[in-house]
């Protein structure tokens, strides 16, 4: 399985696990039975990507062919906001385990802060932003706190066996952390080395909050949303400095990003549908970058932000979540 980081909740999670994310449903079965036979053991998933069902269809296929057990795999799904009302969390959660085909989740986050209201499964689903499926964004006025203790039931029900956080920033973090009887486990964020969140890091390693970064490879995966902001930056697999270090240690540029958040605690979520690269994502923990080139890495933070709602709405419709 490779390298794991202890969870608050007593459990090991892989450190490099595959992210779900716009794989496309026509290939997604395919796409994660074959990331398991290459070694992958974390899959990390959501309502929102719209295709947990096929997900689960990769999964059972390596089980039945006996590649890997259901209890080494480490499979993650989120809760949509329009899911955050505290009688919806279940709900939600079963929806999600039922497309899986599982009876539990080794770790079940809030996918965004900020509830909006519901939208029953019937009428779409996934939901999206959206309350109309258009451009209508509406509130929930449910506070965290009824969320969270709607996730800490799902733990004593034993459909979750950890909780936590996702898109939070430390002012909510901190928040979370004051009144929950099941404390996050872990926290997932966009971070690469344009959006490091040196200070939100430092505040997840005191409380003892394990921090999943995703979009380690930074504009790549929003170039398709005409974020001009993306499309301004060097890619970083093609960075001068990014590529001067790999050259220097006989990597590939995407293996010094990956093992730059790792070497420094953190566990990735990497996705590609190519085997090759999914081989190469895999070993990115078996060597060591010397200080200097970590913290050359991290000198090119310069607070650039992608994944947020206020990016992906118009001005008069947007939603900022701190």
């Amino acid at each position: 399985m490779g390298p794991t980081i202890k969870l608050s909740s007593g459990y090991e999670m892989p450190q490099v696990g595959f992210g779900l994310w716009k794989v496309d449903n026509a290939i997604c079965a395919d796409t994660v039975y074959t990331a398991i036979k290459a070694g992958y053991r974390l899959f990390d998933g959501a309502c929102d990507y719209g295709n947990e069902k096929e997900c689960g269809e990769g999964v059972a296929r390596a089980i039945k062919e006996g590649l890997v057990t259901r209890e080494e795999l480490f499979i993650t799904s989120k809760l949509w906001p329009v899911f955050q009302d505290g009688d919806q969390v279940e709900p939600a959660c079963r929806r999600s385990l039922a497309d899986w085909g599982l009876e539990y989740f080794d770790l079940y986050l809030i996918h965004f802060p900020g509830a909006l209201k519901y939208v029953d499964p019937a009428v779409r689903y996934p939901p999206g932003w959206h309350f109309d499926g258009e451009d209508q964004i509406v509130r929930s006025s449910t506070p965290t706190h009824v969320t969270w203790a709607a996730m800490e039931a799902l733990v004593g029900k034993g459909l979750a066996r950890s909780i936590g956080v996702s898109n939070f920033q430390a002012q909510l973090l901190y928040d979370v952390l004051r009144y929950a009887k099941v404390p996050p486990a872990a926290l997932q964020i966009e971070h690469h080395p344009y959006l490091v969140q040196r200070e939100l890091l430092a505040l997840a390693r005191a409380e003892g909050v394990a921090v999943t970064a995703y979009s380690s490879f930074g504009p790549a995966s929003f170039l398709e949303f005409g974020f001009k902001h993306a499309e301004a930056l060097v890619p970083l697999v093609e960075d001068p400095l990014i590529s001067a270090v790999a050259a220097k240690y006989g990597k590939q540029p995407a293996q010094i990003l990956l093992r730059w958040a790792t070497q420094r605690g953190l566990a990735v979520i990497p996705k590609t549908t190519r085997l090759e690269l999914m081989l190469q994502n895999l070993d990115s923990t078996g060597f060591d970058l010397d200080q200097a080139d970590l913290d050359s890495i991290t000198a090119k933070d310069a607070g650039i932000r992608f994944n947020q709602p206020s990016n992906y709405f118009s001005t008069d419709k947007m939603w900022i979540f701190g």
